[in-house]
């Protein structure tokens, strides 16, 4: 039973991991860094102080990192306990397990054996989590149930790095309503506003200094620098 409830944690503590990676990609972190704080929050290890401003100076993003660190202390708890307890030579959790395996194991040998079953267990579930069509997949479902519950308020536009002079970096999604959907660089007039694109990430790929005849496409991030003012008047819609 030990077991099993430790195999069981251990798939709600992913499973939590990646909702929190899906919540903080929402609020504008970039997919690597959002699976690494969540990871980093619901360990309680890895967190730089540099990237840890992105998280303390947002408040939505503040909340999601608190419930993921509540949720990591009660996990770990939880994995630490059934871990022991499976370890142990309880004479119950022995008679069940001699009972499944036909008398083959003596009590002596049942914490190897719930040893053996739990590597077993976090090996599959490594080799689970790398296979890309599963976790593309469960990603996938657990995104479109995030955005369905509105758990997490969606941006669209996120501030970087703010210079002086009311100039800085900024990430844009492309939404139905944007101005500069389906059109080039060259026929965004965005460099007429004093705006630069210096990246574009379209369908999970970048492309830096893009060129002028790129297309702006519908889910598309542009990175920009120019004043801040201009890329939220010409390129944010009203809501």
């Amino acid at each position: 039973m030990n077991v099993l409830l430790f195999i069981m944690a251990l798939a709600v503590s992913f499973i939590v991991v990646r909702l929190g990676a899906i919540a903080f990609e929402l609020t504008g972190l970039d997919w690597s860094m959002a699976t690494f704080q969540a990871l980093s929050c619901f360990t309680g290890t890895g967190f730089t102080t540099k990237e840890s401003e992105l998280i303390t100076s947002n408040p939505q993003r503040r909340r999601i990192a608190g419930v993921l660190i509540i949720i990591g202390h009660a996990g770990f708890v939880t994995l630490v306990a059934t871990f022991a307890n499976s370890l142990s030579p309880n004479l119950f959790s022995a008679e069940k397990t001699i009972s499944l395996f036909s008398g083959v194991f003596s009590p002596g040998l049942v914490p190897w054996v719930n040893l053996g079953i739990i590597i077993l267990a976090i090996f599959a579930s490594y080799k689970l989590a790398k296979f890309g069509g599963f976790d593309k997949k469960l990603t996938s479902f657990l995104r479109s149930k995030v955005i369905k519950s509105e758990m997490v308020k969606r941006v669209s536009f996120e501030e970087l790095v703010v210079a002086t002079g009311g100039y800085g970096i900024s990430q844009i999604e492309v939404g139905q309503d944007s101005p500069v959907l389906d059109k080039t660089l060259m026929n965004s007039e965005l460099r007429d506003a004093d705006i630069t694109i210096l990246a574009v990430q379209t369908r999970g790929t970048i492309i830096p200094n893009p060129p002028a005849r790129t297309k702006i496409s519908l889910g598309d991030k542009l990175i920009c620098f120019g004043k801040l003012e201009n890329i939220r008047n010409k390129l944010c819609v009203a809501k």
